[in-house]
């Protein structure tokens, strides 16, 4: 057992930098790991990923927690396409899968940095969330949405704004509205650059804010929460010598400098996945609304 965790140990250390579950697995390979499962699925939106995690070994060779991990991918994703509304479905029906289709009472968390463009998706979606919590039964049925869930969302910022960790606002928050579940988007990191502003990874282990930048913080997860934490994000940034390590087939010298690189579009695409996200995420926390009522409130 030690043996097999110091080996996962070094393979993670050994591998580059990415919070995408996909990249941490060959796509050639021709079997997966015992305890890693994949199963693959398409529509004409998007093509969609599953990886399950079964076994905590296997986990820490990719260096993930068992769990499930969905990817959505599609080379569109930021461009605002004609198929919008069915990638918008596709993300919401995925979200259902993972935090169960009986739990109401969610609470929707944007992690990131406002003041930070590549860091600012969660707190942009947050923005076009549509939160209920407060609304009294008559209000809701007075204008024909007797059906709508108790949402709440909140954008924590970061510990260099606010002096305080998003977990211990989190945490707080759901010790007194008592949700059913959490949904946390986030910025992430990869290591394909064609992989930036065009996928999606969800996932039902939560997730540790600022860990694609290695800047991890307190985890948020059913294990720290008590609920199911559902992790939703899109990677923005690159790791400079995880680019130089693709390219050139080596990896770079550790004494080098490193930065983070985003792409020069980086706000519209900020702006348009959080839109897509936002749909998304009010169409699995409020599963009577349609599109349009979507546009409508948000």
């Amino acid at each position: 057992m030690q043996s097999a965790v110091k080996f996962a140990k070094e393979y993670i250390f050994m591998s580059v930098r990415t919070d995408l579950a996909v990249e941490m697995i060959d796509e050639d390979a021709a079997s997966l790991p015992k305890g890693i499962k994949r199963r693959l699925r398409k529509s004409s939106a998007c093509s969609i990923t599953e990886i399950i995690v079964t076994d905590e070994i296997a986990g820490l060779r990719i260096g993930k927690p068992r769990g499930r991990y969905i990817t959505v991918e599609t080379d569109r994703l930021s461009a605002n396409p004609s198929d919008f509304e069915e990638q918008a479905a596709n993300i919401a029906a995925e979200i259902i899968a993972l935090k169960g289709a009986e739990k109401k009472c969610g609470l929707i968390v944007g992690l990131g940095n406002s003041d930070i463009t590549p860091d600012a998706l969660g707190p942009m979606v947050i923005s076009q969330i549509i939160a209920t919590r407060h609304l009294r039964d008559e209000l809701p049925k007075g204008h024909g949405l007797a059906d709508l869930n108790p949402v709440s969302a909140i954008a924590p910022g970061v510990l260099g704004q606010t002096g305080i960790e998003a977990a211990e606002v989190i945490r707080a928050v759901c010790e007194h509205t008592k949700p059913q579940y959490v949904i946390a988007i986030d910025a992430l990191a990869c290591s394909d650059v064609s992989r930036l502003g065009t996928t999606i990874q969800l996932t039902d282990t939560g997730i540790s804010p600022g860990s694609g930048v290695q800047n991890r913080r307190k985890e948020l997860s059913e294990i720290t929460l008590g609920i199911p934490v559902i992790a939703v994000g899109v990677p923005t940034v690159v790791d400079m010598h995880t680019i130089v390590e693709n390219i050139t087939g080596n990896p770079p010298d550790k004494h080098l400098p490193n930065m983070m690189v985003t792409p020069r579009d980086v706000d519209r695409l900020i702006e348009r996945t959080a839109k897509l996200l936002a749909y998304a995420v009010n169409r699995a926390a409020q599963p009577s609304l349609t599109f349009e009522d979507i546009a409508a409130l948000s």
